[in-house]
């Protein structure tokens, strides 16, 4: 199924971004034909900047793409629900749908916390779908903080 190959890629995205010491989140932007447009994983540590998420490099690689700041029909899968910086920058850009894997209770900005889509500031509301391979999305993350918690 398509949706799980576009989750798989996000898995990868998120491993690379493990393997170079970051938080493992990663993030596919997907055309409406289902072409995969940009891809990305963490790089806050590497880029030094804190807005270096998942899901605003690849919306910054999918606008840069398309010569537009609009991605309207296009959906993004990424490993961990988005945070409310990153939920209103998938706004922003007019995303249509998000995909996303495992709930984030510390952090999250769609399902959990700040709740980004749910306010009437919200300008655009993506349909969102959420537990795509949520468990292999959460072993990730929980092996690499155990890993940083070792001596």
């Amino acid at each position: 199924m398509k949706m799980n190959s576009h989750m798989q890629a996000a898995l990868q995205e998120a491993r690379a971004a493990g393997a170079r010491g970051e938080v493992p989140v990663g993030a596919v932007l997907v055309a409406p034909d289902g072409a995969v447009v940009a891809r990305a994983g963490n790089r806050t540590r590497e880029l030094h900047d804190p807005t270096a998420h998942a899901e605003v490099l690849a919306i910054r690689a999918g606008c840069a793409a398309l010569g537009s700041e609009r991605l309207s029909g296009y959906a993004l899968y990424v490993t961990l629900e988005p945070c409310a910086m990153c939920a209103q920058a998938i706004s922003a850009a007019r995303i249509a749908r998000l995909y996303y894997g495992a709930s984030d209770l510390k952090s999250g900005g769609v399902e959990q916390g700040a709740r980004v889509f749910s306010h009437a500031q919200c300008h655009h509301v993506p349909e969102v779908f959420e537990g795509i391979d949520a468990a292999a999305s959460a072993d990730l993350l929980k092996g690499f903080f155990a890993k940083m918690r070792r001596p």
